[in-house]
């Protein structure tokens, strides 16, 4: 009985790894390539560990929780449009959240580090990590909510002239 049970959980082991799970993140190949000596060269700490090593920066610590003018927010390591404010709103979970992305921005791949499978967000044209989907956003626009690392962005106004 012992045996069969480590077998069954040696199969179990094995299947999970698969080519079939290889993922958008590295797989595809992006328009902005470097090297990460040149991303950590480019990039401050906090934006290298959240768009290169995906990390999370804190809740309710990214200044971008309160911009509400006009504008675009933009992939902080390669300068890619990816959200506008009017798109914008405040979840309460402490990170910047939008409710739709620019069209053709965003990259996609899957996240299983705490356990379940949650849809990570990536950018499109470099391959950093911004964030997660979630299907719980404005029910009155499109139910989903992005939630976003504020260090993944740059803000820029929109032009007033």
């Amino acid at each position: 009985m012992k045996k069969i049970s480590i077998l069954i959980l040696a199969i179990v082991f094995i299947s999970c790894k698969s080519e079939a799970q290889q993922d958008e993140k590295t797989t595809k190949e992006y328009k902005v390539q470097k090297t990460e000596s040149e991303w950590k060269a480019e990039l401050t700490d906090l934006e290298y560990r959240v768009l290169r090593k995906a990390d999370t920066e804190r809740p309710f610590s990214s200044p971008l929780n309160d911009v509400k003018e006009p504008g675009v927010f933009v992939c902080a390591a390669c300068g890619n449009e990816l959200y506008e404010t009017e798109h914008k709103f405040d979840s309460g979970t402490g990170w910047p959240s939008f409710d739709r992305a620019v069209e053709n921005s965003l990259a996609f791949s899957s996240d299983r580090k705490l356990g379940y499978e949650r849809s990570e967000l990536l950018c499109g044209d470099c391959g950093g990590h911004l964030g997660h989907i979630f299907d719980d956003g404005p029910q009155e626009t499109t139910g989903k909510r992005h939630c976003i690392n504020g260090a993944a962005l740059e803000f820029r106004p929109k032009d007033k002239s």
